[in-house]
This record gives C-alpha cells, structure tokens and sequence, in this order.
C-alpha cells in the first residue's frame, strides 16, 4: 500500500478500479432501479432476523462522510421488547398530541393520502428499531471536544442507513415524534447525544400496502448549467 506523508500525518494512496463509460451507465442506472423500489412500509412482519444483518447496515451508515471526520453519530439498536414498548408509549403520547393540536390543518391534509395517524404499531411489531442520536460535541472521560456539521453530517449517515436496509432485503419507516426527548431518557445516553432519527426496520407483512404516490421526474429537481 503506497503512503505519503502530507503535512505531517500519514495519507494511503486511493485506489478503485476504474468502470467503463458504459459500465459507469450501467452501474448508475442498476443502482437508480433499486432504490426506485424502494418504498416506506409501516406494516411489519415479527418475524426475526439475524443481529449480523443489522450490524453490517449500521457499518455501511458509518462510511458516511462527516464534518473533520469526526463522525458524529451514535445507532442505537434495539431489540428488547419492553423497551420497544416503552418507546411506543411515549412516542405515542406526543403523537396524539400533534395530531390533536400541534399540526396546522394543512400539514395533516398533506398527511392524508399517507394513512397516517398517532398510533405506532409498527414500533413494537418491527424486530428491530435502529435509533440514531446526532453527537452534539465529542465526549471522552468527561472531556469535550468540538464537532463540526454534525447534523449534515448524520443526515448523510441515515440516508446511507435507509439505502442499506433497502439493499440488505428490507423494509424500514423514517420516524420523527416530536420532541424525541424522551429516547434520550428511556435509552439512558448522555448529554452530549441528541435524538435524530428513529428508523424501525424489518420484513414487510406478506400482504403489505404503500401509497400510489409518484416520483418528481428529472426535470422538476434537476438544472443543468
């Protein structure tokens, strides 16, 4: 492995095999179709699956780039079935809360067509809940230390979390109660770890239905220059 010293600390020469064009198109358009598939499922199937998988997702949200590479991100993974509840229960109370006053009647009409509601089944049906905390700053034997665009930076890691678990054979839903103040309390993490995401995930139910909704075309998120 070739190295070269920059600035005083240690660089290793990148190395990648170099695609074709055509296999450049290929590769990009293989990958668009597969993640074109994928879809938010709130129907879970309990069924259990091997820990590795899980732990091999959360390895693949960790090659996400960060702020001075500081990696700012805590994935909590969570099996146990009492916690689950607990966090159902408290999930569910600020649920009911914003659905009932919260949201702006816009907001829940945009809603609508989703299904969605205050009740969270899916967190105590899916085997696993993978909760992710953004780390506000570093914390080593009561040292702090700074971190740096911290929530770009975790936001990159969830979007290769929900790739990953789409890859991986899997179904997952983005949910965000809000305030998550009480995962920080029920999963006991420390002060300097703020809730961000939590992402149950599992087989969907063999008779499972999404919304028929429809992706922008290219030309409505694209501008070339």
């Amino acid at each position: 492995m070739e190295k070269k010293l920059i600035e005083g600390f240690e660089h290793i020469r990148y190395q990648r095999e170099q695609p074709s064009e055509e296999e450049l198109i290929q590769n990009s358009r293989n990958f668009y179709q597969l993640m074109n598939g994928r879809r938010t499922v709130r129907e879970f199937d309990t069924r259990p699956i091997p820990l590795e998988v899980i732990e091999n997702i959360v390895l693949t949200a960790s090659t996400a780039p960060s702020g001075a590479h500081k990696q700012p991100w805590t994935f909590c993974i969570v099996s146990d079935s009492e916690i689950k509840r607990k966090i159902r229960i408290a999930a569910e109370e600020e649920e009911k809360i914003s659905y009932s006053g919260r949201m702006p009647e816009d907001w829940k009409a945009d809603l609508k067509p989703l299904g969605t509601n205050w009740e969270k089944p899916f967190l105590e049906d899916a085997p696993y809940l993978i909760v992710v905390f953004k780390q506000s700053y570093g914390l080593s034997d009561g040292e702090k230390s700074q971190h740096y665009y911290v929530s770009e930076s975790v936001g990159i890691a969830c979007g290769f979390l929900i790739a990953a678990i789409h890859q991986a054979g899997l179904v997952a839903v983005t949910h965000t109660p809000s305030p998550m103040n009480f995962l920080s309390s029920i999963l006991e993490r420390p002060t300097n770890e703020k809730p961000f995401l939590l992402v149950p995930v599992g087989y969907a139910k063999e008779e499972s239905y999404v919304p028929a909704i429809v992706r922008k075309d290219l030309e409505k998120i694209i501008v070339r220059f």
